[in-house]
């Protein structure tokens, strides 16, 4: 029994892991169009980009034209739809 216990224990502690582990970074080509993107928008520099394993890419510290940091999320077309401030 006490093994039981461990074991589910030992599986709900991995489950957030096993889903943040779903999110990858993209691709050279992907990058290259959603920065082509940002940079139609106005945003001039950002960290991570990565592909969301909630099915929309997330772009980390965007700094947009008023020299702000944004947390964006770009849906499956590259629109932007969500600008949120960092």
């Amino acid at each position: 029994m006490k093994l039981l216990v461990v074991a589910l224990t030992g599986a709900m502690m991995a489950a957030p892991v096993a889903a943040w582990a779903d999110d990858r970074p993209a691709n050279a080509q992907e990058r290259a169009a959603i920065e082509e993107v940002l940079r139609a928008a106005g945003y001039t520099a950002w960290d991570e980009i990565e592909w969301d394993d909630d099915n929309y890419w997330e772009v980390d510290d965007a700094r947009g034209a008023d020299n702000r940091e944004y947390e964006l999320k770009l849906d499956k077309d590259l629109t932007i739809i969500s600008t949120k401030p960092d």
